[in-house]
């Protein structure tokens, strides 16, 4: 009898690797986005600017960055994402060039510097605020420098005829040219941006505003958006209230027991 069930247990071992195994190779599918929070973009890799200047990731990534995947001649998903960029910084009471930077790469090699200046015009007469032009960079460079970088951010695309398959997302790049946060579609919330550069700023001196932020909220993975951390605030508030009610307590006993003191004497 144990021996069988020795030998079932065996097969259910087997029939789980078997399974685990069939997973693991399962191919990926052409387009999407595999999160790669806390990996490093090649910051050697070199692209060419939107005036036609021949850069490093490492020199245009200097802040806080949010980075972007698109084409400039893309008929769907990479306009109203470049739209709604445009907009939604004209909302965000941070500095560009100063407290973030942008950066766009386009997913085509085919394209050039030229049209890259001309797009970065047409999108920054669109911000409803001062933006200085070297605050958004517009970058274009060959198949390796691209695939090089997406692939490092688990940005994944396929070229079909003349238009390229793609998912629509922003990825946060700290300074160092970590990782911290994707928010992914077309729309976003200004304050769900605010807060993602302020993730991707950590390391260097945060203002205090800045930390009662990311004290008070969290990234909810699954709704993709920062959600206030009720919980916590709620435990804060009553140790707040307990420590208060001690130190009346305190301060009642210590009075009565001096005025009990002089009675006495």
């Amino acid at each position: 009898m144990q021996n069988k069930i020795s030998f079932v247990f065996l097969l259910l071992i087997v029939f789980a690797f078997s399974i685990s195994a069939q997973n693991s190779g399962a191919k990926k599918s052409a387009v999407g986005i595999d999160e790669n929070l806390g990996g490093y973009l090649p910051l050697e890799t070199k692209f060419t600017n939107d005036k036609g200047e021949l850069v490093t990731l490492k020199q245009v990534i200097t802040k806080p960055t949010i980075l972007l995947f698109v084409y400039f001649e893309c008929p769907g998903l990479c306009t109203p994402l470049m739209n709604e960029v445009a907009s939604q910084v004209s909302k965000i009471d941070l500095e560009p060039g100063i407290d973030y930077n942008i950066v766009a790469i386009s997913m085509d090699h085919a394209e050039n510097y030229n049209l890259a200046a001309k797009k970065k015009k047409n999108y920054i007469a669109q911000i409803k605020r001062a933006f200085p032009e070297n605050a958004w960079t517009f970058l274009t460079g060959d198949s390796i420098s691209i695939a090089s970088t997406a692939d490092s951010v688990g940005f994944r695309f396929k070229k079909e005829e003349d238009q390229f398959i793609h998912a629509g997302a922003l990825i946060m790049i700290s300074p160092e040219g970590k990782i911290t946060r994707y928010l992914l579609g077309t729309e976003f919330l200004p304050f769900d941006i605010k807060m993602a550069l302020i993730e991707a700023a950590e390391g260097k001196a945060t203002p205090t505003i800045a930390k009662v932020l990311q004290f008070c909220f969290k990234y909810d993975a699954e709704g993709k958006k920062y959600v206030l951390q009720t919980t916590r605030i709620f435990g804060v508030i009553t140790l707040l209230g307990a420590g208060i009610f001690v130190f009346l307590i305190t301060r009642k006993n210590k009075k009565i027991k001096k005025r009990t003191d002089g009675e006495s004497s």
